[in-house]
């Protein structure tokens, strides 16, 4: 994938699907953990299709309404579509269940999509331009996704990091572009021409920029 870097002076990445990739291993261990965590009384094939029934669900409403939705409101509204009484579910239950979901994350780490995204951020870094990440999430917080970029060796590249789940805002709601144009101007000041989001969903990434005023790229791999 290659991108011009000589127009603009930061550049902000989206993260899944731009930069890195679910590792396969993980899915179907943490699809495996909540069926037995939960005593989920249905098969896998049945557990994993309302989980992602439900992923992708709250992935697209997230784009129409720009907010965050807490990955436990999630995991619950899957618990009631499998049948389970969620009253019989505690807080402290769903802590330790996703105590335990990081835990297999940060043992199954996501893999690099964008091969050559460390040439280019050191050629961003050499010609003193700058760069962020600006990331919804999901089922994974940001804190293990800092520990991943810092894992693949790429963490010291980015000024700085906003994941949805910090900020309760989700691309493409202009309030976090928002927020990433003002950390930009915080390290130096630029203007919105000056910047580019790149990313590989055309609503949240493309669209959001394009109506926030920086320039975008979609990438696809």
């Amino acid at each position: 994938m290659e991108i011009d870097i000589e127009p603009y002076r930061h550049f902000s990445f989206d993260l899944w699907l731009t930069i890195i990739k679910s590792n396969p291993d993980f899915k179907f261990k943490r699809d495996s953990l909540f069926r037995v965590f939960f005593s989920i009384d249905k098969d896998m094939d049945e557990v994993r299709k309302v989980i992602r029934h439900y992923d992708v669900l709250f992935n697209k409403i997230s784009e129409k309404t720009g907010n965050h939705i807490e990955r436990e409101e999630v995991f619950l509204l899957i618990l009631d579509g499998l049948g389970k009484d969620i009253d019989s579910v505690d807080e402290e239950q769903l802590k330790e269940f996703f105590r335990q979901v990081d835990e297999l994350f940060l043992q199954n780490m996501p893999v690099l999509l964008w091969e050559n995204i460390e040439k280019l951020l050191i050629e961003i870094k050499n010609k003193n331009k700058t760069a962020s990440i600006l990331s919804n999430t999901a089922f994974i917080h940001g804190d293990s996704l800092r520990k991943v970029l810092e894992n693949l060796g790429l963490a010291q590249y980015f000024s700085f990091m906003i994941f949805s789940d910090e900020v309760k805002a989700s691309k493409p709601n202009l309030q976090v572009f928002d927020m990433m144009f003002n950390q930009v101007n915080d390290l130096r000041k630029l203007d919105k021409e000056q910047i580019l989001h790149i990313g590989d969903n055309k609503k949240a990434d493309y669209d959001g920029a394009k109506t926030f005023g920086v320039n975008a790229q979609l990438v696809k791999f």
